[in-house]
């Protein structure tokens, strides 16, 4: 029995010892910092939690496991009431926790607020990711330029991303930035954060879209802001349309003449079409 005690003991100082220790990880943005805060509040309330349940589970089963006259359990109102109070305490913290992030423009943005402060201000960045089958185009309106399948952002400045579809629905998605939102036709759903962390992020399409749904792939670069504003120069004075001439801020140059997935080329006119003799013979 002694064992048993000084083994929960240590599981238990153990885990306090865990919670204790604050990650270092950097946030690579707003919305990032802010999920994973949550996350983590929510972790400091489940792992206890969790322990608690276990542990009387176990000693349930070890002290009542050789009872030959098992009896059932009487009413307890007053356990009744502690974990039901337990349980709304509980529930208050989460709900408050989740609201205070889900309300954060970086996380949830709207743009019918009332806030007279809110959508993009004059030196903050406004792009807008149009995904079609199966590609993304992403535009920079205030400037001009066109940058295919890559979005250069600065570091440290609030980003505006205006996600459209121009055929059916898809999914912008960059998890280690946090961001994720549904692309609709017709409709414009927009997304608030801030960079942190410069590098190269990953992004894709989270909604099944068809055939070539998993090549849907695109690149966020976060870059410094000089950096940034060299990146636009560059593009204005190449022409910045996306037109196949256009560099990231790596240098990387997207692929011009592309094909559509049916084989017709977006340079040609010449569409053959075979017209069945019996229709051919109708039309005359």
């Amino acid at each position: 029995m002694k064992r048993t005690r000084y083994a929960l003991v240590a599981l238990l100082s153990a885990v306090t010892l865990a919670l204790a220790v604050e990650p270092a990880a950097a946030q690579t943005s707003t919305s990032s910092g802010l999920i994973n805060e949550l996350n983590l509040k929510l972790l400091y309330v489940a792992i206890p939690i969790t322990l608690l349940v276990e542990v009387i589970l176990i000693y349930t089963v070890l002290k009542f496991r050789n009872n030959p006259d098992p009896k059932p359990t009487k009413e307890n109102r007053r356990l009744e009431i502690t974990w039901t109070i337990a349980t709304a305490i509980i529930l208050l913290f989460v709900g408050v926790a989740s609201y205070g992030v889900l309300a954060d423009p970086a996380v949830t943005y709207m743009e019918d607020s009332q806030d007279q402060e809110a959508g993009p201000g004059p030196n903050d960045v406004v792009v807008n990711a149009e995904a079609f089958q199966w590609g993304w185009e992403m535009t920079y309106p205030r400037e001009n330029v066109t940058s295919g399948a890559t979005i250069v952002l600065p570091q440290g400045q609030d980003v505006y991303i205006q996600v459209t579809s121009r055929d059916v629905i898809h999914a912008f998605h960059v998890p280690d930035l946090g961001l994720k939102m549904d692309a609709i036709p017709g409709e414009q759903n927009t997304i608030m954060t801030t960079p942190l962390e410069t590098g190269e992020y990953q992004g894709y399409c989270a909604e099944y879209c068809g055939v070539s749904h998993s090549q849907m792939y695109f690149t966020v670069e976060v870059v410094p802001q000089d950096q940034y504003q060299q990146w636009l120069q560059e593009q204005r004075n190449s022409g910045g349309d996306g037109d196949g001439g256009n560099q990231s801020a790596g240098g990387n140059q997207s692929a011009g003449g592309n094909q559509s997935a049916d084989g017709n080329q977006s340079g040609g006119n010449s569409s053959a079409v075979n017209v069945p003799p019996a229709l051919v013979a109708l039309g005359n």
